[in-house]
């Protein structure tokens, strides 16, 4: 494998997971169809700390939103790869993660679109 091989292949898995960061970050904006379930969840556990505060609320729920959506995500990638029992990642189980992402972020993007 070459030099430009290399390169195109690190341009791809780089590619791939910022697509999956970003729809982590869509799925955990206020018009998701789970933002207002996980945050009345979060709400006893945030009360009476200064983490309580609606903003910080907030905050926190879209991103402990995000964060659950890349670990639920990762699931089946994380078992292809166990299954393929190859020490490391391939490209084939980024876009699993990828498709994985897209499935649950897909009411998010379709609130987001209208």
């Amino acid at each position: 494998m070459n030099d430009m091989d290399k390169r195109q292949e690190m341009m791809q898995r780089d590619v791939t997971l910022t697509a999956i960061a970003g729809l982590s970050l869509v799925n955990g904006m206020h018009f998701s169809p789970w933002f207002d379930p996980v945050a009345v969840l979060l709400r006893p556990f945030l009360a009476g700390t200064l983490l309580g505060s609606p903003l910080v609320s907030l905050y926190i729920t879209s991103f402990f939103l995000s964060v659950m959506t890349l670990l639920v995500a990762g699931v089946p990638a994380a078992l292809y790869e166990r299954l393929r029992g190859d020490g490391k990642t391939s490209p084939t189980s980024l876009y699993i993660w990828l498709v994985a992402m897209i499935l649950l972020t897909m009411h998010a993007l379709l609130a987001w679109v209208g």
